[in-house]
């Protein structure tokens, strides 16, 4: 069969990708549905956690959010200049499965340590696998579209493992039982990458052409940030640093906000973009808001709301007490049933020429995360009055909140393959899960304060939300019409 279609119609690299993608994220998802419960959970009993109050403890999952997705732009930086981003993928998995082998060691610094692997894993990896993805195909390939969607696949498919198998283990058995299994759903996926990347040709094999003496400056800058950076964990975890979870979070926000300001402004101003460049890039700074908010919502998922599936629901199935973390994955069942429905309805439309803009599409996926937050709090109301609520309320949170994502994420990452300065390429799925890192942030600053009194506070917080999803949703609508008129004129 021939190698550009031996994938589902696709390049067999595809396969490697897919693999190493649903891989990962098992680790991720499966590791990530533990955090706020093992750190809310008591200090005694079967199976004891960390004790931290739920604002701690959201906050801590804040930051490791946001730093798993801000280490995406270094990352994508090192692979575009340094390493390729092959290599970068390779070196990123392996670091992620001794991050995950780490948190499986009893002790309170090695979570900590584990935590710090995960996310200097992620940033090589996570973003640098998605431009390989689009390095696959030419430029005017239209399947690059469904490729992207195919390897949304694999994301779905891997967290649906992770949060049945590591959430299982981890809360019936023990958090390090779960925090371990990651590893292992990691360790295969460095293997088969290792095994299979001969697919991957030339895609993403090189670093950007420069001469020999720019890229032995930008290697010896890179090993001194490293030093750094390796110095200043160190002081951390020997307790040298004191850090205030909550504070660290804020200043984290803003400052995750204005790196990311600061670059849009960059690449507008001064990297020498022609006047079609920078119309794309200022489409893609519009889509960027929208996806940062779309986050703080959607990583509710593992923070408040896996707080209020503890606390204020009846997990009982025929007399068996599930684990929390096995709600959170009728998210990737709803995207394996509905991706292929979302996908027909956008092809649908592109042939009567009614496919909505960017704008639009992402104005929909906000204003049906608000839809979600709406249903909270019908069942936070209901949960004041009579707790244990019914787990339907947060199954159908999450089924409109992976409408939303549909109608956002998918579409998000063609159009950063598709409209984002060649030369820029890593840097710019960079930028793209920055919004994520925003929005990770925001999520565990918002799930502590909707905590922080019980019930009492969830139903304001949750308001807020919906308020703010709309706002940013007819912003976007706006913004979509104002696009639209500036074309046809």
């Amino acid at each position: 069969m021939d190698k550009d279609t031996a994938f589902f119609g696709h390049p067999i690299g595809l396969r490697t990708l897919f693999l190493t993608e649903m891989w990962e994220r098992m680790s991720y998802y499966g590791m990530r549905a533990l955090l706020v419960l093992y750190m809310t959970g008591s200090l005694t009993g079967f199976n004891p956690g960390m004790g931290l109050s739920a604002m701690d403890a959201n906050a801590i999952y804040g930051i490791y959010v946001g730093m798993v997705y801000f280490m995406v732009v270094p990352g994508g930086w090192i692979a575009d200049n340094i390493l390729g981003h092959q290599k970068a993928v390779l070196l990123g998995a392996i670091i992620i499965a001794l991050g995950h082998f780490t948190l499986a060691i009893p002790i309170e610094q090695t979570f900590f340590l584990g935590l710090i692997l995960v996310v200097l894993g992620t940033g090589l990896l996570k973003g640098n696998i998605s431009t390989i993805v689009g390095s696959l195909y030419r430029d005017n390939d239209q399947r690059r579209d469904s490729g992207y969607t195919i390897f949304y696949m694999s994301i779905n498919i891997g967290s649906t493992l992770g949060f049945l198998i590591c959430s299982y283990l981890g809360e019936k058995i023990g958090w390090h039982y779960g925090f371990g299994a990651a590893g292992v759903g990691m360790a295969f996926g460095v293997y088969q990458y290792i095994n299979y990347r001969h697919l991957l040709g030339d895609a993403g094999l090189n670093p950007n052409d420069m001469l020999d003496s720019r890229r032995a400056s930008l290697i010896s800058w890179t090993k001194r940030s490293l030093v750094l950076m390796f110095i200043v964990i160190g002081l951390g975890l020997f307790g040298l640093i004191s850090i205030d979870p909550r504070v660290f979070a804020e200043n984290f926000a803003y400052f995750l906000t204005i790196v990311a300001g600061a670059y849009f402004i960059y690449l507008y101003g001064f990297a020498g973009l022609n006047s079609s460049e920078k119309k794309n890039l200022l489409l893609l700074f519009v889509l960027f808001i929208g996806a940062a908010a779309f986050w703080s919502g959607f990583d509710q998922s593992a923070s408040s709301l896996s707080i209020f599936a503890r606390d204020y629901t009846d997990l009982s199935i025929a007399g068996f007490i599930i684990p929390i973390g096995w709600l959170q994955f009728a998210n990737p069942i709803f995207v394996v049933t509905f991706a292929p429905i979302f996908a027909g309805i956008w092809a649908h439309l592109g042939r009567m020429n009614m496919d909505p803009s960017l704008p639009l599409k992402f104005a929909i996926g906000l204003i049906f995360m608000a839809l979600s937050f709406i249903v909270m709090v019908y069942a936070v109301k209901l949960a004041m009055v009579s707790a244990p609520v019914g787990m339907h309320w947060l199954l159908i949170t999450y089924l409109l909140q992976t409408w939303g994502e549909l109608a956002l994420s998918p579409i998000g990452l063609s159009a950063f393959s598709k409209y984002s300065p060649k030369k820029y390429m890593g840097q710019m799925f960079g930028l793209w899960f920055l919004a994520s890192a925003i929005g990770g942030v925001l999520a565990g600053l918002l799930g502590g304060d909707a905590t922080v009194d019980g019930l009492n506070s969830v139903q304001p917080i949750f308001t807020f939300m919906i308020q703010y999803y709309v706002v940013i949703a007819i912003a976007l609508i706006v913004m979509a019409y104002l696009f639209k008129k500036k074309e046809s004129s």
